[in-house]
């Protein structure tokens, strides 16, 4: 019982272990329950379940307090609510990716509970890889905050452009290597179609499967943005990791309800950016104005949870202001 008490990347293995056991556990429950038929989802289950899996979120992260500090616990809610702002406005790109090829809500859910679940072995790649360049050079987390800066910058002055789903370059390279169905076979991925030259049988992709692949494409981008803000806030490992994954988790549950509404929170992506840019500063300004003293957590969480709360709120009353105004 001693690995139970070894070090891992700084944590004991039981904490991984309790972790990943109640993960495994939420998806088990997603699959052999939630997801055993397929049905769409209303908006009014989507938000009770959104509330369970921030709950769920919620009290892990006071396990996380009492096990390894106020710290410890500060940091890992201001990670959540950074990566549960910036999934929301994930959301917006797989309600396009969605649309672009005809996928019915009752299809949705399935591919997005299958995405999650090759997130959370694609985040773990990438956090597990920024953690042996933070441990083995320092410095990189200048360069993780400097590119936090220019992105949250970029952010705030780039021009809205929608995105060509179809014409990615994944999906163009998928179309030429394998058949693919013109139209859905139910939920599933891949299924057996005749060939059009020797009339045989061959496996061929659906149109849910681009989409899955698509969605995965997407979050990898999303990650470029949001791995490094996490390690800006903190560089344990376990704190990086389980924030990422549990605001990951509710992903799926939180669509269905924002995916209606996706117009009315136009305006957040300013207050993601304001996030970014304010993640990214802390690092030098605890560096090189505050001599090395450790940026006041408190303060991170607190600026955060303002900035994301205003972009929600402000987003909500601008976009009612605009549909009440008479069209022309």
């Amino acid at each position: 019982m001693e690995f139970l008490f070894a070090d891992w990347l700084g944590t004991p293995a039981w904490f991984w272990l309790a972790f990943i056991a109640l993960v495994i556990a939420l998806t088990a429950f997603d699959l052999g329950v939630l997801n055993k038929e397929n049905k769409e989802m209303g908006i009014g289950e989507s938000l009770r379940l959104s509330a369970f899996y921030i709950g769920i979120a919620t009290a892990f992260g006071g396990w996380v307090w009492a096990a390894k500090g106020g710290e410890a616990g500060l940091q890992y809610y201001t990670g959540f609510f950074i990566e549960k702002a910036l999934s929301i406005d994930n959301i917006f790109v797989i309600s396009l990716i969605f649309t672009t090829f005809a996928i019915p809500p009752r299809y949705q859910y399935r591919a997005l509970l299958w995405g999650i679940v090759a997130v959370i072995v694609l985040r773990g790649i990438m956090i597990a890889g920024g953690a042996a360049l933070v441990t083995e050079y320092g410095w990189v987390l200048y360069i993780f905050a400097a590119f936090l800066v220019f992105t949250g910058v970029k952010m705030l002055f780039a021009s809205e452009k929608p995105m060509d789903v179809k014409g990615n370059p994944v999906v163009k390279w998928l179309s030429r290597r394998m058949p693919i169905t013109d139209e859905l076979h139910g939920e599933k991925f891949f299924v057996s179609v005749p060939d059009s030259k020797t009339g045989k049988l061959v496996l061929a992709a659906t149109p849910l499967f681009l989409a899955l692949v698509v969605i995965n494409l997407a979050d990898l981008v999303f990650a470029v943005d949001s791995v490094p803000a996490i390690f800006a806030i903190t560089t344990d490992t376990f704190i990086v990791y389980t924030s990422n994954i549990m605001a990951i988790l509710g992903l799926r549950a939180l669509y269905f309800a924002l995916s209606a509404m996706v117009h009315r929170f136009h305006y957040l992506k300013y207050a993601l950016a304001l996030v970014l840019v304010f993640i990214g500063s802390k690092i030098f300004v605890a560096d090189f104005v505050l001599g090395g003293d450790k940026f006041p957590p408190l303060v991170s969480l607190g600026v955060t949870v303002g900035l994301i709360a205003g972009g929600v709120i402000w987003s909500l009353v601008k976009t009612r202001e605009e549909a009440a105004l008479p069209q022309p």
